[in-house]
């Protein structure tokens, strides 16, 4: 594959900072190494010295002083070394892309820790993406990355949904304003990429099917598109088997994988990595040169060390557990809603995720309703324009998050709803 394609003019500017080489050097050189080229703080000035971190089992992970020095200084920008190669284990383990054993420059599968998926994704897109330029996204979409692209000046490409996610019909219907050859025009405004959730869409909490994934990654193939796969609650689905990802498909070199620690570990250590083409790795990588540097090297440190004592099998029955208790969350929330908005709202139970998706009948716009007159009531919700390319356009829906309230306050939330969608609709 052409990888240029995909980079706008500020990423292939970008060059590879030498100061920030010396950090991936002296972590890979031997203790005989003498360091006089790096600026790195000295360490027996940090005033921390040993840490001792205690787990919900009563066990504890215990820092010594030799790890605390790693953990507190400077790291590679792609991240800290064991925890690299730990991840590169899980993917190849969990996911098996195609591309795992080609060379680099071929679109082989590199991988990079991010200040949490939200930075890689942010990255990816100001990679990629100039102003004019056409982008594929569902709709709705997550909020996050809809404020990530609206300040570069893109023009949203919406791509309808369902309980199933993203239509493939919808993405061909789209594509069909092109032909596929106007990829290889560098003056065609044909899109580059396509941003996709495929399990547990936050706000909508679909998930799509693999035949779906089959035909739109037939169709990224067909267009030549980078697909952005942001999975964050790949491992929240309720389903005894999880379902393919994008990136154990991808033949091409084609697919961004996006994953978080956020839903499973901490959201506060702000860990996420991202799996790919090496070409297309690396450009995010340059940015983090000049940004953040690298992900924080303290929250590496601790996840790596309760990771390696997990091991893979251990890592798994945790997201297990994690999964089970947002699903019955999930129930509960499914049962309040039939007790309360039967009549009131439709809805379609999620299988995997944290959120519900619900369709208020007969109320238009639910801005003013939900930010105004249900904090009036003392219960909180987010209006579905939230999640939409143009915010100003109404939207009848509403997003419900069922992973921190008790099922007592979940039935509460909906009896409070319930009686303020009664009072508008007899207003």
């Amino acid at each position: 594959m052409n990888y240029t394609r995909f980079l706008n003019d500020v990423s292939l500017r970008r060059k590879s900072s030498p100061i920030r080489k010396l950090a991936a050097i002296l972590a890979a050189s031997p203790p005989t190494m003498i360091s006089l080229g790096a600026g790195a703080p000295n360490p027996k000035l940090f005033p921390f010295k040993e840490a001792k971190i205690t787990l919900r089992d009563g066990s504890s992970l215990d820092l010594d002083e030799k790890t605390m020095t790693t953990a507190l200084q400077y790291g590679p920008s792609q991240g800290y070394p064991p925890f690299v190669e730990w991840l590169r284990k899980l993917q190849k383990e969990l996911h098996n892309p195609p591309t795992w054993n080609l060379p680099p420059e071929e679109g082989g599968t590199d991988i990079c820790v991010t200040s949490g998926s939200q930075d890689g994704i942010c990255k990816a897109l100001e990679m990629s993406l100039s102003p004019e330029d056409h982008i594929l996204i569902d709709k709705p979409s997550y909020a996050g990355t809809l404020s990530v692209i609206q300040p570069l000046g893109c023009k949203f490409l919406d791509l309808e949904t369902d309980k199933h996610g993203m239509k493939p019909e919808s993405l061909k219907q789209t594509l069909s304003r092109w032909k596929p050859s106007d990829s290889k025009k560098p003056d065609s405004d044909i899109p580059k990429l396509l941003y996709v959730i495929p399990n547990g869409v936050n706000p909508t909490g679909s998930s799509l099917t693999l035949d779906r994934k089959k035909k739109i990654y037939e169709l990224a193939s067909e267009y030549d598109l980078i697909i952005l796969e942001d999975d964050p609650y790949y491992f929240l689905q309720f389903t005894e088997e999880r379902s393919p990802s994008f990136l154990s498909m991808d033949t091409d070199g084609r697919v961004l994988r996006f994953d978080s620690m956020s839903k499973i570990l901490s959201s506060g250590t702000r860990i996420g990595f991202v799996t790919g083409p090496q070409p297309l790795v690396n450009r995010i990588q340059l940015h983090m040169d000049v940004s953040v540097l690298q992900a924080n090297t303290f929250s590496q440190v601790v996840i790596y060390e309760l990771l390696k004592r997990w091991d893979i099998p251990g890592f798994l029955k945790h997201t297990k557990s994690v999964a089970d208790f947002y699903e019955k969350q999930k129930n509960h929330m499914d049962a309040s809603a039939h007790r309360w908005l039967t009549g009131l709202a439709e809805w379609h139970p999620p299988v995997a995720g944290m959120f519900f998706w619900l369709k208020l009948k007969d109320i238009k716009d639910t801005k003013k309703l939900i930010e105004e007159k249900a904090r009036a009531k003392e219960v909180l919700f987010v209006p579905g324009s939230a999640f939409l390319s143009d915010p100003n356009e109404p939207s009848s829906y509403i997003r419900a998050s069922f992973s921190l309230a008790s099922a007592e306050d979940i039935d509460k939330g909906f009896e409070r709803l319930a009686s303020l969608i009664k009072e508008e609709l007899s207003s």
